[in-house]
């Protein structure tokens, strides 16, 4: 990180206008503004940054809280910026506003384009990651706006003590429009209520968090940057806002929170030693903000009612006391290797001056304690020290070698110089050739260790990277193993669906050749029907006729009989006679009748049964196809499902073929890694060993390797040679179930208009038993007509049996020459007769009718029992095929179920280890509105979908180098 630098937190005020509620109750406007950064209250001055009236636009405030830290964010700073104050008093409106009104859009929205505009504008060496996070606090519990399943997220620190919300998710963005619909998700699913002071009152403190990272293409620098929209909830009073029940919890929560912020505040103002950001979750998160690493603003919003005069007081007070507060920042910057090795290097040198200086002082000061008088131009000078350490840091910044400064040795005195003057003059020259040894050997030993130390370095590394690159490859095989497992899952249960669909088919196959059989015998069935109703009307017709014809000669004989006056003494033994024959014809006719009423009533009911047997069938048909219409929508499901399923294997065998290069590469890897930790060890070991022969066993084992993953790999293409087989195998079964089902829909269309053909003939049937039903009816009025007029008959007989008695007792004692009676009277007689012998005759033929119509009812019976039967066999067959229809359709439902859950168990177990997608950003030219982007979670994966990097470049719009 640069250097830290001490800022104020900014705190800026503002004042809504009065609401309808406190324009209709009267209050008054209370505010004085003097200038843009003061307000007077109740005669009472409070001064901050910025001051906006009732009047300010959502522009104006923006321009003034935020447009600045944007440039901060982006040069690698982090910013907050919250809003507080109480409730209904425009902290919510302040932040979001609405979010797609140009002019009515609020802080955050701005901000979020903003951004945006100014990577657009920045160097095109730049490349940006930006992801967000949408939460929570409600009731003291952190919950994750974009994911609502995570309702109680932990506050834990990472490695420089900086507070986050841990497992919270978080997207790549690469649009604006991206980060608004994001913001539109999480707004959707944020805690409001209704109270008596506003209507959309928010009942829980929310975090927006865009983190930026940069990173220059050229250089490798790197700069990170986070910044905090806070929209917290306002602080209540029960007694106004007329809270109960959970918003009553609520209010209590949002002042309880509000209250250890405000003691936050105070104690940050008051420079005590401890502050208490540990006694609420908002105040923990917001740690940073308040008295950390970060650029601050807060928005204090007030009402200008009187009615909330106190509150706005409180809301004044506090915003006075953040005022005070100052916070440490300092740009976030990740030095390059190449940069840490150059600071390791200036240290290095300037240890090296340092150590050389304090030598030198230390020779001088043991000088002055031996009695010597240092001369002046061999004391230490620090100016000079001073000016060679700032030519050091000149030289190390250049990459230059850095001269090291002498060491004065010990002077000697007059006496020991005459002594060694000798001496001196030989030893001057081996001194300098033992110094340059020297040096070489020193120059040569300094670089050997510098070397150890990187390689010991380097080897360390190596380790690590070899236990993670180990770590990570057993996990890989663990998930491939997991794979192999859930494919031969899956595999089995679509064998064994197979298997159930051959039997299914062969069964429709059996039914659909029985129920043809069935539609033939009931086509003949409906045809004899058809021609016994022919016979009946002729029946009926015949009937009709007779009637009319007794009807007639009954009339008439009526008529002939009242103008009888007189007997005719010769016919009275063949009138007796005739009558004798008429009783027996009548008593005949009589049983007749009677059993053709109760073959007709017997006929009535088994008429009744059939068409009550023909109404269950026709429902139970509807049901049929019903139930068929549902399994047809279930095989169509079913077929989706594993079209899924085949394209899912594709996409693991695809992955695995990536990962199994992976492994080899990283196999390689640490095949060389081995070699080059074996070769140290055999350095440190035997350096009396030649170089030639480690290099031929490093080389022999790194071919044994070599081999060795040739034959995994050779291995490891086989069996996906045989799974891409098995999947070829598979995708030939789906097509053949596609055909098979194919085919059985065409014979469902045939069956089914084949069932509609029955049913016209069954209504057909139908009206013929109607018509049957109303001849039933006109025979038995006729029965009756004919039975009345029979005993009619029988008692004018009687009437003309005993006239004609008294009428020849008359005659007898007559003169002999009136006996053969007069010429009309024999007339008479002789018409009589004829009409009796007629309606004899008649009586005889429907005698005869009736006869056969009783020999034909038998076999009407016989073949309507059969029909009925084969009803109900039919009935019974359907039944047993709806039942085991059902029983497998539940049993593959079970089936695929318990794949989808093996699949999403698999799923869930991957999602923890799922890799975050990054969206790089260049700048350049804003880019045109991008589609939303799948969500990815620190907790969550998908693997069915996955976001590729974007890079945004200027030059026409956007600039698809990758998929975003």
């Amino acid at each position: 990180m640069a250097d830290p630098a001490e800022c104020t937190i900014k705190v800026m005020c503002r004042f809504r206008p009065l609401n309808n509620s406190e324009v209709m109750r009267g209050d008054r406007y209370i505010p004085k503004f003097q200038g843009e950064d003061n307000v007077i209250i109740a005669a009472k001055p409070y001064m901050f940054d910025r001051v906006f009236q009732s009047s300010t636009t959502q522009e104006q405030v923006y321009n003034a809280c935020a447009q600045k830290i944007v440039k901060d964010v982006l040069e690698g700073y982090n910013g907050t910026i919250f809003a507080y104050g109480q409730t209904s008093s425009g902290k919510t409106h302040t932040m979001e506003g609405n979010l797609h009104d140009p002019d009515g859009m609020g802080i955050i929205p701005r901000i979020v384009q903003d951004i945006f505009n100014y990577i657009y504008s920045m160097d095109e060496n730049l490349e940006f990651h930006i992801k967000v996070s949408y939460f929570e606090i409600y009731l003291d519990k952190i919950r994750d706006l974009l994911d609502v399943s995570k309702t109680n997220l932990s506050v834990h620190e990472d490695k420089n003590r900086v507070p986050y919300v841990k497992g919270c998710t978080e997207r790549f963005v690469c649009s604006p429009e991206e980060v608004m619909d994001t913001i539109d998700e999480g707004k959707s699913n944020r805690h409001v209520a209704v109270t008596n002071m506003n209507e959309h009152s928010s009942r829980s403190h929310s975090i927006f968090l865009i983190n930026v990272k940069q990173e220059n293409t050229q250089t490798e620098q790197k700069l990170s940057g986070k910044l905090y929209l806070v929209d917290l909830a306002g602080s209540e009073k029960v007694s106004k806002t007329g809270a109960e029940g959970a918003v009553l919890d609520e209010a209590k929560n949002i002042n309880k929170s509000l209250s250890s912020l405000g003691n936050v505040i105070s104690a940050l103002a008051e420079g005590s030693t401890y502050v208490p950001y540990r006694d609420s979750k908002m105040t923990r998160i917001l740690q940073d903000s308040l008295g950390g690493n970060c650029r601050t603003t807060i928005v204090i919003c007030c009402s200008p009612s009187s009615y909330n005069e106190a509150e706005t007081k409180s809301t004044l007070m506090f915003g006075q006391r953040a005022k005070t507060i100052k916070n440490t920042v300092c740009v976030n910057v990740e030095l390059t290797a190449e940069q840490w090795k150059k600071k390791y290097e200036r240290e290095k040198e300037r240890n090296k001056t340092l150590r050389n200086n304090i030598t030198w002082l230390e020779n001088e000061l043991n000088r002055w304690r031996n009695g010597e008088t240092v001369p002046k131009d061999e004391q230490f000078d620090k100016e000079k020290a001073n000016a060679e350490a700032q030519a050091l840091d000149n030289v190390v910044n250049n990459d230059k070698p850095v001269p090291t400064p002498s060491v004065p040795g010990v002077r000697l005195t007059d006496a020991e110089k005459e002594k060694c003057e000798a001496e001196l003059a030989k030893l001057y020259k081996q001194l300098d050739d033992k110094d340059d040894e020297i040096n070489q050997q020193s120059q040569l030993a300094e670089k050997l260790k510098q070397q150890m130390l990187d390689q010991e370095e380097l080897l360390a590394s190596s380790r690590r990277d070899h236990d993670n690159l180990q770590a990570e490859l057993n996990r890989l095989q663990a998930e491939n193993e997991a794979s192999k497992d859930e494919v031969k899952e899956v595999l089995q249960a679509l064998e064994e669906l197979a298997v159930n669909y051959d039997q299914k088919s062969q069964e429709v196959e059996d039914k659909t050749r029985e129920f043809e059989l069935l539609s033939e015998e009931l086509n003949q069935k409906s045809s004899v029907l058809a021609s016994i109703d022919s016979e009946l009307q002729k029946l009926k017709e015949m009937t009709n006729h007779q009637k009319k014809r007794v009807t007639e000669m009954m009339s008439s004989l009526l008529k002939d009989l009242a103008e009888i006056g007189i007997a005719v003494g010769s016919n009275d033994i063949k009138q007796h006679e005739g009558s004798g024959l008429i009783d027996e014809e009548f008593t005949v006719a009589r049983l007749y009748i009677s059993k053709m009423k109760s073959e007709v009533k017997s006929m009535v009911k088994r008429s009744k049964q059939l068409e009550s047997t023909q109404a269950e069938s026709n429902k139970k048909m509807d049901e049929n196809e019903k139930e068929l219409a549902a399994c047809q929508l279930r095989i169509s499901q079913h077929e989706a499902k594993i079209k899924s399923l085949t394209e899912y294997l594709q996409n693991v065998e695809q992955k695995k073929r990536q990962l199994e290069e992976s492994v080899d590469s990283l196999n390689e890897e640490l095949v060389k890694i081995n070699a080059q930790e074996k070769v140290h060890a055999m350095e440190k070991e035997n350096e009396i060993q030649s170089a030639n022969e480690v290099k031929e066993a490093v080389e022999k084992q790194i071919q044994n390797h070599r081999e060795a993953h040739h034959k995994q790999i050779s291995s490891l293409r086989d069996e996906l040679d045989k799974k891409e087989k098995l999947i070829t195998e598979l995708q030939d079964l789906n097509q053949k179930i596609m055909l098979e089902q194919e085919r059985l829909r065409v014979e469902h269309e045939k069956l089914k208009s084949t069932d509609q053909e029955k049913s016209r003939k069954l209504h057909e049937l139908t009206v013929m038993q109607d018509r049957r039903e109303q001849a039933r009816q006109d025979l038995k009025g006729l029965e009756e007509t004919v039975a009345k007029e029979l005993q009619t008959l029988h008692n004018l007989r009687k009437l003309f049996v005993q006239d004609l008695a008294t009428r020849v007792k008359k005659s007898a004692e007559m003169d002999s020459d009136d006996t053969g009676g007069s010429a009309a009277q024999k007339q008479k007689i002789s018409f009589l007769e004829n009409n009796l012998e007629q309606l004899t005759k008649v009586h005889k033929q429907l005698v005869r009718d009736n006869a056969d119509l009783r020999c034909e009812l038998p076999k009407l019976e016989k073949r309507l029992r059969a029909t009925a039967e084969r009803v109900k066999a039919l009935e019974s067959a359907l039944k047993e095929a709806k039942e085991n229809a059902a029983r497998d359709r539940k049993r593959y439902q079970q089936e695929v179920d318990r794949i989808k859950e093996a699949v999403r168990a698999k799923n869930m177990a991957r999602r923890g280890h799922s890799a975050q997608i990054a969206k790089p950003i260049r700048p350049g030219q804003p880019p045109v509105a991008s589609p939303t982007h799948p969500n990815i979670s620190r907790s969550s994966g998908n693997i069915y979908q996955n976001s590729q990097p974007a890079a945004i470049r200027g030059g026409g719009g956007v600039k698809q180098d990758r998929n975003c």
